[in-house]
């Protein structure tokens, strides 16, 4: 809003602009036309807007002396001050600031609001140079970076190509050459590694190159890239003079426009690149991940230290960026930051730490251990003091280390689960069954679903405490899988035993697989995961939902339900979308389902039978036509951000950290 040139007329009414802070926290926002303002403006924002303030600061008498003086601009300048105590004056100087954070916006499908993008072309073309260019900064000399940059600016902002401001500065681009000749940097994760000891390990550099090679070597050791679309097909097309398909980039490392070029490359930094390029070509995969996990700990060491401000604005552009690839599009904040919902969360860690004699079924009080019970309890505390900062009364890790030991205590001779207690006898037993109503209910049976959820507790668990019976923990999971694995029908698909039934089933073993790694990568996946999608999308109905009749669960084999089901869908979205399924429409389809038949309140109609015991038994779970939608949508939500049915920026309140 602010250092615009009075040649370019306001996009917006700036009398309708207004400026909050909160011990610092500075923000403008513009009251819509068709809203009341709530105040007038004040002294600071008619000031800073350029507008009259002959209201606020009349004309005083011409000072003789200096002590007259210094009361006239000490009057003057305390009617600006803030009404938390500082003064909110401008910083500026770097062109390409306002454009670097358009662009990891529109990367990261964050919308500003209307009336900032209008003011923020105005101020860009209004630093548009005589030759049609522009600096990196405020500078007289255009340059190819900052051309560059204030060009996709433009076209994001929505000037066509053939505007005459957008033409004039892809003339004056293409008069310098090319694009590929602005500025570099090189940055490698790897580094990150080596003793801080040596000789030029980032550690010593000043902050803001530290946090800058930082964010950039994570992009690059990532190859973090943007979803294509139009404009940036388009984009390749004006900018460069030459095919973009065709470019060697290895070969413009050292082509870099003349006015771009500040600080010419030492001889030790080629031979360091040198060096680096070819690690790049024979690295260890293990060492990347290292020092990947290791720049991210870093990044997020910034934003929690900062408040999630940074070191300096380029920092923050590239923070959204890496912050959105690495945890979704929700992050870093989701409803566990909204107040609105802290004593809601907090009530829920407090239940379940009471509850822990192992983890019941119920309430304590019943005392009767389940082992899926006791993992997605311990997981759900786990991730509740990892994401609610609010809650500050964490769990002892000795009560962890108990519900582990417990949990691994409960293992089965095939590797898998029960639900209650270790199997106790064979399934000869059922010959003594005298229930009449019921069949396999003799034994305690190893299940799918207990399995899975002991799997993925474990896994996390792991994470946070990776020295506690590590060996063990990793030969549960070992042969944990192998269960899975054994428990797979020829379709691809898992019984379930608590819930209808084959869509049940094959969710919980999608889960097992994805918590070991064993996810979609490349449009290809492992043969278990592969055929357990297929047989999942088999089953997708017309409507693009899921359902499946409760008989499937009596006679053991798929019958299709008439009518799609709010929990089938919901259980068939979270099983693909946990190994990563490729084909996002098939999700969208899905999640269009239950978007539709959500209610005016937010609930969703009963459905059909949901959960089922002993062949026979039917259960309802009231809560299941709720709590899953809200799942699903949850991780769909995260994954697939770019969707047109995933998060939309509008969102004040992004949805809860979701089963990953």
């Amino acid at each position: 809003l602010t250092e615009i040139s009075g040649q370019i007329k306001p996009k917006t009414d700036l009398t309708r602009w207004r400026f909050s802070s909160v011990e610092g926290r500075q923000k403008w926002y513009y009251v819509a036309d068709s809203e009341e303002c709530a105040r007038e403006q004040n002294a600071l924002e008619a000031y800073t807007l350029g507008l009259d303030t002959s209201k606020f600061f009349p004309d005083l008498p011409k000072a003789h002396t200096a002590q007259e003086a210094v009361q006239k601009a000490i009057k003057f300048f305390s009617g600006l001050q803030v009404e938390d105590g500082h003064w909110a004056m401008e910083c500026s100087g770097v062109v390409a600031l306002g454009p670097g954070f358009l662009m990891s916006c529109y990367a990261a499908k964050i919308s500003l609001p209307e009336e900032a993008e209008r003011e923020l072309l105005r101020y860009i073309l209004s630093k548009q140079l005589p030759d049609g260019g522009w600096n990196f900064h405020l500078t007289e000399q255009s340059t190819v970076f900052g051309t560059t940059f204030s060009y996709i600016a433009m076209r994001i902002l929505g000037l066509g190509p053939d505007h005459p401001d957008v033409v004039r500065a892809r003339i004056n681009l293409h008069k310098k050459g090319k694009a590929e000749f602005s500025g570099k940097t090189g940055a490698h994760g790897v580094v990150q590694l080596f003793p801080t000891w040596l000789p030029g390990h980032p550690s010593t550099y000043w902050c803001h190159a530290r946090h800058v090679t930082l964010a950039m070597g994570y992009c690059y050791a990532t190859r973090l890239t943007v979803e294509e679309d139009e404009l940036i097909q388009s984009l390749r097309e004006e900018i460069y003079v030459e095919d973009f398909s065709t470019i060697d980039w290895p070969a413009q490392r050292n082509n870099i426009y003349e006015a771009d070029l500040q600080a010419a490359h030492s001889w030790m930094l080629d031979a360091a690149f040198a060096t680096l390029n070819l690690y790049e070509r024979y690295h260890f995969t293990s060492f990347r991940k290292k020092a990947i996990a290791e720049m991210y700990e870093q990044i997020k060491a910034d934003d929690i230290f900062s408040n999630a401000t940074n070191s300096s604005p380029i920092c923050k552009a590239f923070h959204v960026l890496i912050r959105r690839h690495a945890d979704g599009a929700d992050s870093p904040a989701g409803v566990q930051n909204n107040p609105d919902y802290a004593s809601c969360l907090k009530k829920a860690h407090e239940f379940l730490k009471a509850s822990q004699g192992g983890f019941p079924f119920s309430n304590r009080e019943n005392d009767w251990i389940v082992s899926d019970c006791t993992a997605e309890a311990m997981r759900t505390l786990m991730l509740l003091e990892e994401k609610c900062p609010f809650i500050e009364d964490h769990v002892a890790p000795q009560r962890l280390f108990d519900a582990v030991n417990v949990i691994l205590s409960m293992r089965n001779s095939d590797g898998g689960f029960a639900s209650y207690e270790t199997r106790r006898g064979s399934r000869l037993l059922e010959i003594m069954n005298c229930t009449e109503m019921y069949t396999d209910c003799m034994v305690d049976y190893t299940y799918t679903e207990c399995t899975s959820s002991i799997m993925q507790g474990l896994k996390h668990f792991g994470k946070r405490f990776p020295n506690h019976r590590e060996d063990e923990i990793s030969d549960t999971l070992s042969k944990a899988l192998q269960f899975c694995r054994n428990m797979q029908k020829a379709d691809g698909s898992w019984l379930g035993r608590w819930g209808v039934c084959f869509t049940y089933g094959t969710w919980f073993g999608l889960e097992a697989f994805a918590c070991m790694g064993y996810i979609y990568r490349g449009g290809e996946a492992c043969k278990e995961v592969t055929k357990a999608c297929e047989f999942l999308v088999s089953k997708q109905m017309e409507d693009g939902g899921w359902g499946e009749e409760f008989e499937s669960y009596r006679f053991r084999k798929y019958i299709q339900h008439t009518v799609s089901q709010i929990h089938h869908t919901s259980w068939a979205l979270l099983g693909l979308m946990a190994v990563r399924y490729p084909d996002v429409r098939v999700l969208e389809r899905g999640i269009q389902v239950l978007i539709d038949r959500q209610t005016s309140i937010g609930e969703w109609p009963q459905g059909d039978i949901a959960a089922a015991f002993y062949k026979a038994g039917t259960l309802h779970y009231n809560a299941y036509r709720i709590i899953f939608p809200i799942c699903a949508l949850a991780r769909f939500t995260r994954l697939y951000p770019s969707s047109p049915l995933g998060f939309h920026p509008s969102q004040h309140h992004p949805v809860l950290f979701s089963l990953g």
